[in-house]
């Protein structure tokens, strides 16, 4: 009779090395479902809860890749499903907010501009993870697309907490969302922020000044979120032109 052989072990090690990491993409999953609650919420009437769902997808957003460096996590599950979570949250609802709070009544050109944002969400989406290892880590190609949603939702957040219909600014909210959707794809670089190491020491004032702006966002965060992501998706181009116009230097032989 021959010999039998042992089987081999059920559980590979190496099989196991190739699960899903729960932590960071728990984050991801909190961020899908505030995009996912925007959508709901906009179909509901509910505009203002709408944005603010989308400010809190940014945040969630910003913690699941810094929580897989934190812990060792990283993997190419978790950048893929990342993405798919930023198009739902940063592309698909700030464009379907936008569009039925204020462009069902411009027509074509209403249902076009929110298909141009959502277009340029995912170009930006796709670029950033095929270019992720040979831009300049300081410097975003193209406005990100939390920061574009932040400019959509922001406005849309603004003016409901002022009381203003979206009938009354649709083509401003038009120009916004057409904006927001071509900054995502054009050239133009945007300080990404990411050389800043929070392990060094910083002199006291700049904690002083931490603590004052965030005093000043929660005083009014509709207004003061707003500006601030107006001014960062104008900063790209500032710093276009300031290149453009600034004398080049000649090389002295």
């Amino acid at each position: 009779m021959p010999e039998l052989k042992p089987r081999k072990a059920i559980f590979n090690p190496e099989l196991r090395r190739r699960g899903i990491y729960v932590l960071p993409n728990l984050f991801t999953t909190g961020a899908l479902f505030c995009g996912f609650f925007a959508i709901v919420q906009a179909m509901q009437g509910q505009f203002e809860q709408a944005a603010m769902a989308i400010f809190f997808a940014m945040v969630l957003d910003g913690l699941d890749g810094r929580v897989a460096r934190l812990t060792h996590t990283q993997s190419a599950f978790g950048a893929e499903y990342d993405s798919l979570s930023d198009m739902v949250s940063f592309g698909v609802a700030p464009a379907l907010v936008i569009y039925e709070w204020a462009l069902t009544g411009t027509g074509r050109l209403g249902w076009i501009a929110a298909f141009i944002y959502c277009a340029g969400a995912a170009l930006r989406l796709a670029r950033f993870n095929t270019t992720l290892e040979v831009v300049d880590k300081r410097y975003f190609q193209g406005l990100p697309s939390p920061s574009a949603a932040a400019v959509v939702a922001g406005f849309v957040w603004v003016m409901r907490d002022n009381q203003i219909l979206g009938a009354d600014v649709s083509w401003a909210a038009l120009v916004i969302t057409v904006f927001a959707g071509v900054s995502m794809v054009t050239n133009f670089r945007f300080y990404s922020f990411k050389d800043i190491n929070l392990r060094k020491s910083v002199p006291f004032i700049a904690v002083v000044a931490l603590v004052l702006a965030f005093g000043l966002v929660f005083s009014y965060p509709p207004g003061i979120l707003f500006a601030f992501f107006c001014v960062y998706s104008l900063s790209g181009y500032v710093l276009a032109a300031v290149r453009l116009l600034r004398p080049k230097q000649q090389v002295v032989r």
